[in-house]
């Protein structure tokens, strides 16, 4: 052989070489490549199914959360209807003379010129204390009141109750 075949065939040795070794690293990049991307597909699959069951648990608790509000809300409507009732059967009681509110008297205190027996009568209740009657117009006042605090004091709870639930 002539030395311009040898430098020929060395040439050529090396261009097979070299392209075998680039088709190895194609190859092995390519299968690199695919085993990447079928654990970005894993990855990816447990990720929306983290999220979608996430999104589940978040749903449920809303719904609960809902479902115990309406509890709630109906428990204190039927608290603030009660109350409104029982009101107006005892301003009802009040106006037609059923019921009459009364008050202690202080023992020690001077009554004014008002002629109130010194000794309680023979019907005489809360051991024996002084009491006197209160006006009927008086009396529906102070059960009017009573009413406004009553109703304020079950929406007071009705918001706590309102506050917990959203907390929790």
């Amino acid at each position: 052989m002539k030395p311009g075949q040898i430098l020929a065939a060395i040439l050529l040795a090396m261009m097979i070489s070299a392209a075998g070794t680039w088709q190895v690293q194609d190859w092995r990049l390519g299968k690199t490549l695919a085993e990447q991307g079928a654990q970005f597909q894993t990855d990816l699959a447990a990720i929306g199914n983290a999220a979608a069951a996430q999104a589940r648990t978040e749903q449920d608790r809303r719904l609960a959360t809902e479902q115990q509000l309406a509890s709630s809300d109906q428990q204190h409507t039927k608290e603030l209807s009660d109350a409104q009732r029982n009101q107006a059967l005892l301003r009802g009681r009040i106006a037609t003379t059923e019921l009459r509110l009364s008050v202690l008297l202080d023992a020690t205190a001077s009554v004014n010129g008002c002629n109130l027996p010194a000794t309680p009568g023979a019907v005489g209740v809360v051991h024996a204390a002084r009491r006197v009657q209160l006006d009927p117009a008086h009396a529906q006042r102070i059960v009017g009141i009573t009413d406004a605090g009553d109703q304020g004091l079950i929406a007071l709870r009705a918001c706590q109750a309102y506050v917990r639930a959203v907390v929790r």
